[in-house]
C-alpha cells in the first residue's frame, strides 16, 4: 500500500497502461552498478530505443529521494548513471526502508519486478536472474529474485543465471515454486555469458507469439500467481569464449573466497573481475545480451497486448 501511494509513474507509461498497450519494465542496478560511467548512460538509451523500436513503451525503474519512479526521464537517467550517484542497491526487502528514510537507490530484479507489478506492468527485461549460490547448503545464500518471481505475475526475460551460481539448484527452486521456465530457441538453459549450461529447459518457444501464449495461459490458470521466466541466450557473436570464461570464473570464485564476499555483494565483485580481466569482452557480452532481452521482451509484450484486444 505504501508503494502504491508514493509511486510516480511517467505520463507516457501511465497512458500506455491505461490504453492496455505494451510496456516493458527495465531495471536500474545494471546502470548504476553493472556498467562503467559513460557506457551505462549509452546503454540506458539504447535499451529504451530498442523497446520502442519493437512497438512497446520502456519504463526504467528506480527509487529517487524516497519515491519509486516508474519511467525515468532523461534527466533522471543522467542522475542514475552519474559517476557520483552513490545509489544504494535495493532488493525488495530494502524498498520500505528506502521509502521511509527518503533514500535513493537502483532496483534489482526482485525490486524492479515488485514495483513493475505494483504499477500494472507485466513484462520485465533484465540481464541475468539471481539464484542459488554455490555452497548454499551452509550459507543459505539464495537470491530474493526467486521468491519474488514465485509470487509476482511478471514475465522476466533474461539470459539465464551467471555461472558463479548453482544453476541446477536454481532450476530446482523454480520448479518447486511453480515458475514456468521457457527457453527461447534453445533446449539448454543459458548461463549468462555462455549460450548453454549443462541443464535443459523444461519448455521451448521459438517466437514471441508462443511466449505470449504461454504467459497468457499461465495467468489464466493461476491468476495473481507466479511469474514466468523466459531464458534468452546471449547472441552468438557475443558469447564469451568458454576457455576465457572458465578461467575468469575460477579466478572470480577464488577472489570471493579470499575477500569473504557474500549475499548481494557477490555479483558486483564478480562482474568487476570479469570486466577488468577480460579486456572488455564481458562488457560487450553484457550489453549485447541485455539489448537482445529488451527486444524480445518488447516483442512479447506487444503480442500479449494483442491477446487482450
Amino acid at each position: 500500500m505504501m508503494i502504491a501511494v508514493t509511486m510516480r509513474i511517467a505520463d507516457e507509461v501511465a497512458d500506455a497502461l491505461a490504453a492496455q498497450q505494451a510496456v516493458v519494465a527495465l531495471e536500474s542496478t545494471l546502470l548504476a552498478h553493472g556498467l562503467p560511467p559513460g557506457r551505462n548512460r549509452e546503454v540506458a538509451q539504447r535499451l529504451e530505443d530498442t523497446v520502442r523500436a519493437a512497438g512497446a513503451i520502456p519504463a526504467t525503474i528506480a527509487v529517487l529521494d524516497g519515491q519509486p519512479v516508474v519511467g525515468l526521464s532523461a534527466a533522471e537517467l543522467d542522475r542514475v548513471c552519474a559517476p557520483d550517484a552513490d545509489l544504494v542497491k535495493l532488493s525488495r526487502r530494502d524498498l520500505a526502508p528506502a521509502l521511509a528514510l527518503g533514500r535513493s537507490g537502483a532496483t534489482t530484479v526482485a525490486s524492479t519486478a515488485a514495483l513493475a507489478d505494483a504499477a500494472g506492468i507485466g513484462v520485465f527485461a533484465t540481464g541475468g536472474l539471481g539464484g542459488v549460490h554455490r555452497g548454499a547448503r551452509l550459507s543459505w545464500d539464495v537470491s530474493a529474485d526467486l521468491d519474488v518471481l514465485a509470487s509476482t505475475p511478471v514475465l522476466v526475460v533474461c539470459s539465464g543465471v551467471k555461472s558463479v551460481l548453482d544453476i541446477g539448484a536454481t532450476l530446482e527452486v523454480l520448479e518447486t515454486r511453480s515458475v514456468p521456465v521457457l527457453g527461447y530457441r534453445t533446449d539448454a538453459f543459458p548461463a549468462f555469458y555462455l549460450r548453454e549450461s549443462e541443464f535443459e529447459v523444461p519448455w521451448r518457444v521459438d517466437d514471441a507469439a508462443q511466449a505470449a501464449a504461454v504467459v497468457a495461459a499461465h495467468r489464466a490458470q493461476v491468476p495473481g500467481g507466479s511469474g514466468v521466466l523466459l531464458a534468452n541466450p546471449v547472441p552468438v557473436d557475443h558469447e564469451m569464449p568458454r576457455d576465457l570464461h572458465d578461467r575468469l570464473l575460477e579466478e572470480g570464485l577464488a577472489l570471493l573466497a579470499e575477500r569473504q564476499v557474500h549475499g548481494k555483494d557477490v555479483t558486483p565483485v564478480l562482474l568487476e573481475h570479469f570486466h577488468t580481466a577480460s579486456g572488455g569482452v564481458s562488457l560487450d557480452a553484457n550489453e549485447a545480451l541485455v539489448l537482445s532481452n529488451a527486444a524480445l521482451a518488447a516483442e512479447t509484450a506487444v503480442a500479449l497486448a494483442g491477446w487482450r484486444e
